[in-house]
């Protein structure tokens, strides 16, 4: 269920916006996206595992926090997030 370094340091380099960036938006909200895809599917075969479900909710909503933020600070960049996560809103 979680990322592997590999896989985050995957997702860091694709959507940093500077060399070495970990901490912007767009990367943050990548790698919740990633977890959030994760823990979709893990819901497929465990369909009563409320307490992950619980955990997922928690990540949705920071995900959605940091994307209105984005929104706000500079809609351009929130607009091409969207459209290369492939998230809908």
């Amino acid at each position: 269920m979680s990322l592997t370094a590999g896989r985050k340091a995957e997702i860091i380099k694709t959507y940093a916006t500077t060399a070495g960036d970990t901490g912007s938006p767009e990367v943050q909200v990548a790698i919740l996206s990633e977890r959030i895809t994760s823990l979709t599917e893990h819901f497929k075969t465990h369909v009563n595992d409320n307490h992950s479900r619980r955990g997922l909710l928690k990540l949705v909503s920071q995900r959605r926090q940091l994307l209105d933020y984005l929104k706000r600070a500079d809609e351009g960049r929130y607009k091409t997030l969207i459209e290369r996560l492939g998230i809908r809103r």
